[in-house]
Order: structure tokens, then C-alpha cells, then sequence
């Protein structure tokens, strides 16, 4: 009940003024009102395909850094693995320019 009173009253007490920018119908950066045809840079997505899989990757060293003193001899080098590994995708994205933006 609680939770329908702070929904209804932010609804009721809120100023809304929303710009026709917001309202339009897309919001990822392209101008929404071109040919439906136009061709569009992949790049974009190839960046941010790129980041979240380096961010995710990112994820797994928290952990291992943290339990690091723990870690037996085969869990320290398989992360070692891991990172190299990283490291030579990263030279490889590098390398073929996919962070390259025009």
C-alpha cells in the first residue's frame, strides 16, 4: 500500500516538462529522422561489444586478487594464463584497429 502512495504522489507531485528530444522516438545517438536505409558505422557497437567484454573479464580479478594469499600454485598460474591471454586479445583488437574511431 506504502509503496503505491510514494508511486502515486512522485507521479502527481513531479514537474513534467519533458523536451521533444525525449520524446522522440530514438535515443542512441543517430539523428532519428533519416532515410530508413542510411547506413550507419558499426563501430559503435563494436566499441561497446569490446568494453563489456573487457569490463566482464575485469570481474574475475577482483576476486582472484583478493584470495590471492590463499591460492595454491595452479590457481595462481592459471590466472596468470588468463591474463596473458587477455593481454594478447587486447594487442590483437589493437592491432586491427578496432578502437580506431574516425
Amino acid at each position: 500500500m506504502l509503496s503505491l502512495i510514494i508511486v502515486g504522489l512522485s507521479y502527481l507531485l513531479s514537474i513534467q516538462n519533458p523536451e521533444s528530444e525525449k520524446l522522440s522516438t530514438y535515443e542512441c545517438g543517430f539523428e532519428p529522422y533519416e532515410d530508413s536505409r542510411h547506413k550507419f558505422d558499426v563501430k559503435f557497437y563494436l566499441v561497446a561489444i569490446l568494453f563489456i567484454i573487457f569490463d566482464i573479464e575485469t570481474m574475475f580479478l577482483l576476486p582472484w586478487s583478493v584470495t590471492l594469499s590463499q591460492l595454491n600454485l595452479l590457481g595462481f598460474w592459471a590466472m596468470i594464463d588468463f591474463i596473458i591471454e587477455l593481454g594478447v586479445g587486447f594487442v590483437y583488437v589493437w592491432y586491427i584497429g578496432a578502437l580506431e574511431w574516425d
